[in-house]
């Protein structure tokens, strides 16, 4: 079945906002950006939760988005991290990638405030409504505190521009129902469940550790759609320990930030609430990127 949002299909990366003396590092900014350009990475995920778009002021948001879009240059994809609690605030911040030249926008489910699942509907209707751009509806209920149903997801894909669906709820289950029942696009939000998401009908990820390897993860995501499962399967064994111990030891951007820092593309400090890794946790993380080889003993 051809699915709408298929153009993103492959390896997109949410990539980090780099900070000096608490602003935005807009040189280091456009360097993630080339890189990934150079690493053949289908598109590019700013302000989103890697880039801590919690912390950052409505006018920062739109900078970075403008400044990704400029540096992106037409040569890959940008989908801008856009997505609110407050309905009238998403409308806002998407209709301003749209202005900017994004391709998409990610919108994250309403947060803390716990919608129903007709809330959810009419949220996502109102900011579709509001522009032209595809959109890709984010459910984490771990950060957001709950659920968007398959049902919900259902009369969504009915909505012309709802594309895509990055899938971060853990359950495979709920993927399958989603693209059992609708024609939408699923990306994995996971990097460790984006080759069991892959072989349900996942057409790709939305990659943390795509900062870092973003070559490794095409490989994985190509091998599969070429239909060799073999070499797909040895790449997931091949990142899963970096996933497993690097994300694993806090919560994200915290770990991809220390590691960006330690492989020499540093990327500032973060933002409270968020804190850096404990000299316990900073050596766990060497450990687990010397043991993947991207440092060396």
């Amino acid at each position: 079945m051809s699915r709408k949002g298929s153009d993103f299909a492959g390896m997109s990366v949410a990539i980090v906002t780099p900070f000096r003396d608490d602003k935005i590092d807009f040189n280091r900014l456009q360097e993630q950006v080339q890189f990934q350009i150079d690493a053949g990475t289908t598109c590019l995920v700013p302000v989103g939760t890697t880039g801590e778009s919690p912390t950052l002021t409505h006018e920062e948001h739109e900078l970075v988005i403008s400044a990704v879009v400029e540096a992106a240059s037409n040569k890959v994809k940008v989908m801008a991290g856009t997505g609110s609690n407050s309905t009238a605030e998403a409308i806002r911040l998407t209709q301003w990638a749209a202005k900017a030249g994004a391709d998409a926008a990610l919108l994250v489910a309403p947060y803390y405030n716990k919608p129903t699942q007709e809330g959810f509907y009419q949220h996502y209707r109102t900011v579709a409504k509001s522009v032209e751009i595809p959109i890709c509806v984010y459910n984490i209920p771990g950060r957001t505190g709950k659920n968007i149903e398959p049902s919900t997801i259902e009369r969504l894909a009915e909505i012309p521009n709802i594309t895509m669906v990055k899938e971060a709820t853990g359950s495979l289950d709920q993927a399958s129902q989603a693209l059992a029942r609708t024609d939408l696009t699923v990306l994995s939000g996971d990097d460790s469940l984006t080759l069991p998401l892959m072989s349900v009908g996942a057409e790709g990820v939305i990659s943390v550790v795509g900062n870092l390897v973003p070559d490794v993860m095409i490989d994985l995501v190509n091998a599969f759609a070429a239909g060799d499962s073999k070499s797909a399967m040895q790449l997931h064994h091949r990142l899963f320990p970096l996933c497993r111990n690097m994300l694993g030891l806090a919560t994200n951007p915290i770990p991809i930030k220390a590691a960006m820092r330690l492989l020499g593309r540093d990327t500032g400090d973060l933002r409270l609430p968020m804190t850096p890794l404990t000299d316990a946790e900073e050596a766990t993380l060497v450990k687990t990127l010397t043991v993947f080889g991207l440092l060396t003993g």
